[in-house]
């Protein structure tokens, strides 16, 4: 693997370049256009998980079992204090907003992957539960938030007779 020298002045930065094409490749805002039209075809304004304008949205799995219906939301980096849970209209809503870290003392950004601000998640739950007994558990960046069904959702197994 070669490395070539990237940008001028201070902030050089050495690439890795495999074969002659890259070398030649302009370098510069067009690249960056050029990659976010592959990485997001559709652009930041229409997010999988979000609404329109969403900047991110945590994942979360959502599973059940004969009493409850877990929901489970990747919240790294965050503290407990910044996370709403709340019930409305039979959908769990995880709110909250991941603060931006300014501090860099003096060195240079080459990459900013996380996403930080506002997020909001609305999930249907694929049953009806009491609302009352919901309890929420954040631990090592997992927020937990486990529902138990009303009896009315529950399933009910139903004997088949031998005639």
């Amino acid at each position: 693997m070669k490395l070539v020298k990237r940008g001028k002045g201070k902030n050089d930065v050495l690439a890795p370049v495999s074969g002659a094409w890259p070398q030649f490749w302009p370098r510069g805002p067009m690249e960056v256009d050029w990659n976010r039209l592959f990485d997001q075809p559709f652009g930041e304004w229409l997010t999988p998980i979000g609404g329109f304008g969403e900047a991110w949205g945590p994942v979360a799995d959502v599973y059940d079992d004969k009493d409850n219906i877990f929901v489970k939301v990747e919240l790294p980096g965050m503290k407990r204090e910044e996370i709403e849970v709340y019930m409305s209209d039979e959908m769990l809503n995880i709110a909250g907003e991941r603060k931006e870290e300014k501090e860099h003392k003096g060195a240079a950004s080459y990459r900013a992957e996380r996403y930080f601000g506002r997020f909001h998640r609305s999930i249907a739950l694929p049953g009806a539960v009491d609302a009352k007994k919901i309890e929420a558990h954040y631990k090592d960046g997992v927020l937990t938030v486990t529902c138990p069904k009303t009896e009315e959702a529950k399933r009910k197994e139903i004997e088949i007779k031998v005639d």
